[in-house]
């Protein structure tokens, strides 16, 4: 017993080594892990450790601190944060966009028969549409912050500076001057003629505000430049962009997703409805603008939404009956970028038709396959032709007939071999056009069967010249072993016979 106990004594100060050791290894642990999470949350004030002893600071002159194992990993989650935020703004601006523009429309179209003088619906409204605006222009403005930030992340740059480049800013600049246009004659025309009840409204184009309405007219159709923030949205709202796989490959082969990238994928999976979508929300749009500038200069006949829209649809077509002409340069301009476009989308429309009635490859093979077979029924009827008129002039000529039929006859001979060498001559050029269609995953099987069969061929050439060098090796040992047996033979037959 007292041996035991002196055993246990003597064992206790160790185990009481590795406890304090094993404690000084989990505060280290939780040490550092607190001191990763400040790095993280980008806090300025100081960590403390579990157990509140132990002061950790993060920054030192406002610079960042040095990256750990995990940068990595953070770096990949607030690079997902930033594109869902960006995602989102980008839903947010288009449609505070597209709201302006929907309240303009209704301003424009609510003018010639609401508005009264001295009312205050036309500054309502035109508050709403600069208010819409100002939610846009911050809607830009944050989406161009996650942007650098994210490029931040990309580039693992320290300073926001890094990324004002001039083109960058130059893009901000144009941005918000774009989003910034909206009409504002109605306040001018309150700034005018103040409270005063006959005040005419703004719509009115008389001698006092003809260049008001000329400006508001400019400004309205200008709303419209907006709509790049489509592309934007599409961009960062497709399939492509969102797919892991898409991006690794991408990357793999060097390709940047852009909304050109994304708008080819959209032509080639979805050719028709793109193109029908496009324009008929370009007749659309076209068909207002051109509404828009007839009415409010002369009281044509294209001041009407559908003979405006009849003008805009031939002239996107390029048939031009000639019947409805534009009056104002508004309207000649609108007509002009009309049939640009038409040129532009005619080409594409012609390109994707084609490509729908266009025969797919087993189609292909099908129809050359039954032509092949017609034309080499042909070839043996257009044989059997000439050998029967062959034997018909022979007869003619043992029977010695008149000149008449044995002219006759030579006649249908040689329109027989014509007719033959026709069909052979076009069975030759199917062929070739066949040969032709020979794909490349084709040829890329049929070379790696051929390397498939050589390879086997050269294993089975192998193992044949290793069995023959197996049985060479045992003949030259069995003949080694035979002239031991006649050397042997031969000295015990010398014994005897001395």
């Amino acid at each position: 017993m007292s041996g035991d106990q002196e055993g246990t004594g003597s064992r206790s100060p160790g185990g009481d080594e590795r406890l304090q050791k094993g404690r000084l290894g989990c505060a280290h642990l939780q040490m550092e892990m607190t001191k990763r999470a400040c790095t993280h949350a980008n806090s300025k004030v100081d960590c403390r450790n579990y157990d509140g002893s132990v002061p950790v600071s993060l920054h030192s002159g406002g610079k960042r601190a040095a990256q750990m194992e995990g940068d990595d990993l953070y770096r990949l989650r607030d690079r997902k944060f930033l594109l869902e935020d960006k995602k989102r703004l980008c839903a947010l601006a288009l449609g505070a966009a597209l709201l302006g523009i929907l309240l303009m429309i209704l301003h424009t179209e609510m003018c010639p028969y609401v508005y009264k003088p001295g009312t205050n619906v036309a500054l309502i409204i035109n508050c709403s549409i600069s208010l819409s605006t100002g939610c846009l222009l911050i809607f830009i403005i944050a989406f161009h912050y996650k942007d650098i930030r994210l490029f931040i992340i990309d580039q693992n740059q320290v300073d926001w500076r890094i990324a004002m480049t001039s083109h960058r800013v130059f893009v901000i600049t144009l941005e918000l001057l774009a989003c910034a246009i909206h009409p504002v004659g109605t306040y001018w025309e309150v700034g005018l003629h103040g409270n005063s009840s006959s005040s005419p409204p703004l719509c009115d184009s008389n001698h006092h505000n003809t260049a008001l309405a000329d400006l508001e007219l400019l400004l309205s159709v200008l709303m419209f430049l907006r709509l790049y923030l489509v592309h934007r949205a599409v961009l960062l709202h497709s399939k492509v962009l969102l797919s892991a796989s898409y991006r690794s490959i991408g990357s793999l082969n060097n390709i940047n997703f852009t909304f050109r990238f994304v708008l080819k994928v959209l032509m080639n999976k979805y050719p028709a409805r793109t193109l029908l979508v496009f324009i008929l929300f370009f007749w659309l749009t076209a068909s207002w603008m051109l509404t828009l500038c007839e009415s409010r200069q002369t009281a044509g006949s294209t001041d009407h939404m559908e003979t405006a829209l009849w003008l805009i649809a031939i002239t996107f077509l390029t048939v031009g009956y000639g019947d409805v002409a534009p009056n104002t340069r508004c309207g000649k301009s609108v007509c002009l970028f009309t049939g640009v476009m038409g040129v532009a989308c005619t080409a594409m429309l012609v390109a994707v038709v084609t490509k729908k009635l266009a025969l797919n490859k087993g189609e292909k093979h099908v129809h050359f396959f039954m032509l092949d077979i017609q034309i080499s029924k042909g070839i043996r009827h257009a044989a059997a032709n000439v050998l029967r008129e062959c034997w018909l002039l022979h007869r003619a000529n043992l029977t010695k007939g008149t000149r008449g039929e044995h002219r006759r006859h030579q006649r249908c001979l040689l329109e027989a071999i014509r007719v033959f060498r026709h069909l052979r001559l076009k069975q030759r050029k199917l062929r070739d056009y066949v040969s032709e269609m020979v794909d490349l995953p084709k040829m890329q099987m049929i070379m790696c069967d051929l390397s498939a069969n050589w390879n086997n061929s050269y294993r089975e050439l192998e193992q044949r010249i290793l069995s023959m060098e197996q049985k060479l090796e045992e003949l030259s040992r069995c003949f080694q072993e035979t002239s031991k047996l006649l050397s042997q033979v031969l000295r015990h037959r010398n014994q005897e016979i001395r």
